[in-house]
């Protein structure tokens, strides 16, 4: 069995309330930390697990931490970034639903590791039922003493807010998030200034990940060292990862980061194989924003190592045969699904979600819904094929955020690796409105490229 370090407790009854959650050892990272430890040595054991961001991006954590601005007299930001609204991810909302406290506890570490005295959880707006499942652990965790005046004794102070969000998927953007929190639209700033210097109320701050914080809690008990020999190479620690699509057995699995992917879809500890007796057609690794992989690329490398649940595995051969860990949303699809149809619907949702601030993805994202939307229900073209690449091309990189790349990769890796499926729906127009093109080549072993 896997080693879980946040959902070890998560079947435990109650452990959604602070009397079982501190049964269970809870807070006491916050005791550790705030009778044992300065700021500065939690910032270098979180420097030493090697924890990376697990909302997406995967930065190192105490890096990060370590790039605050400290001017004397302003007051410094910790905001908790739980607007999840990346498509295939659901993990943070499993752990703000079944075991909250485990995020308020982090939250208190790192406030007191940054020098924080309030800070924020910024929760998207359609999760109302997790915003007060977290307002009621907060309460409770303020009526032990763990939040308010003067914690534990120690003279550090701390308020904890939730703040609910506009359900707007730019918003997981941290300075669209910032802008939102000070009661802003959400549109994204140009940086620099970043957050670290000129961030809420133009004060230093740091953003992170639900399950970022919440990995503090383990990496303080247990020490960063401990935690840098789970994983493998730069990825350390476990991993939480939203398994959905066309598997056997969905939901929010805990590995330790260097999982082979093929173990993670077909042993039963994991996702149970693909159902009905199926073939594994392709994969969405982290996320709608995550380039597409087809099944031979998923398991293995183009040079024919086996891909692992890692930050350098799945990027291996860069976006020409690899992909991105991402957020962890894993989408699997069967032989029965449509490539056009999902590039199709996953477009749909970046040009609903485009801010509009930046021309590129303002423009560029209805333009490849249209043209992916006569595709799929044959009125499509061969050049439409090619004007696709190109308007991806033209949108990646000239976004002031990363909603631009989000909604051209894609698209841009789909044509890639699924071009005779895109050239069939052309052809056969009529045909592809009632039958997908299958599994075709998609799984067939590679020649290892030396």
């Amino acid at each position: 069995m896997a080693r879980k370090l946040l959902l070890t407790h998560i079947d435990v009854p109650g452990i959604q309330t602070y009397e079982v959650y501190r049964q269970k050892g809870g807070y006491r990272a916050v005791e550790k930390a705030l009778k044992t430890l300065t700021p500065e040595e939690v910032v270098e054991e979180v420097k030493a697990s090697g924890l990376r961001g697990r909302g997406g991006a995967g930065f190192p954590t105490g890096m990060k931490w370590s790039f605050l601005a400290k001017p004397e007299g302003v007051p410094r930001y910790l905001v908790c970034n739980a607007d999840e609204s990346e498509p295939g991810t659901f993990k943070d909302r499993y752990l703000m639903t079944y075991i909250p406290h485990a995020l308020i506890e982090g939250m208190i570490v790192s406030s007191y590791a940054l020098g924080a005295h309030t800070s924020y959880i910024y929760v998207r707006g359609e999760m109302m039922p997790q915003i007060r499942i977290l307002e009621r652990a907060i309460a409770e965790a303020r009526n032990a003493g763990f939040l308010g005046k003067n914690i534990l004794g120690t003279g550090y102070d701390l308020e904890l807010y939730v703040q609910p969000g506009g359900g707007a998927y730019i918003c997981g953007e941290e300075t669209a998030l910032l802008e939102s929190l000070e009661g802003k639209r959400g549109n994204p700033r140009i940086k620099p200034p970043f957050p670290a210097v000129s961030g809420l109320y133009n004060c230093p701050t740091v953003v992170n990940n639900v399950e970022s914080i919440a990995a503090t809690v383990p990496i303080i008990n247990d020490g960063g060292e401990e935690y840098a020999k789970i994983g493998v190479g730069r990825s350390t620690g476990t991993k939480l990862i939203s398994a959905g699509g066309n598997v056997n057995k969905p939901g929010v699995y805990e590995i330790e980061l260097g999982v082979p992917v093929e173990e993670f879809i077909y042993s039963d500890e994991y996702c149970g194989g693909i159902p009905n007796g199926k073939r594994l057609k392709a994969v969405v690794a982290g996320g709608s924003s995550v380039p597409i992989l087809p099944a031979n690329l998923i398991v293995k490398t183009a040079s024919g190592e086996p891909r692992l649940m890692t930050y350098e595995s799945l990027a291996d051969g860069g976006f020409e045969s690899g992909t991105m860990l991402g957020s962890g949303g894993f989408i699997a699809f069967d032989e029965d699904q449509c490539i056009v149809r999902n590039t199709w619907n996953f477009t749909r949702f970046y040009h609903h979600e485009s801010c509009g601030q930046c021309s590129p993805c303002r423009e560029g994202t209805g333009w490849m819904e249209k043209v992916l939307h006569n595709i799929e229900h044959g009125h499509g073209s061969y050049s439409d094929i090619d004007l696709l690449v190109n308007v991806a091309k033209n949108i990646e990189g000239n976004t002031i955020c990363p909603l631009g790349d989000a909604a051209a990769w894609p698209v841009g890796s789909a044509i890639r690796h699924f071009r005779d499926e895109f050239e069939w729906h052309v052809a056969n127009g009529q045909e592809a409105q009632t039958r997908n093109y299958g599994l075709a080549h998609y799984a067939d072993p590679l020649e290892p490229v030396v």
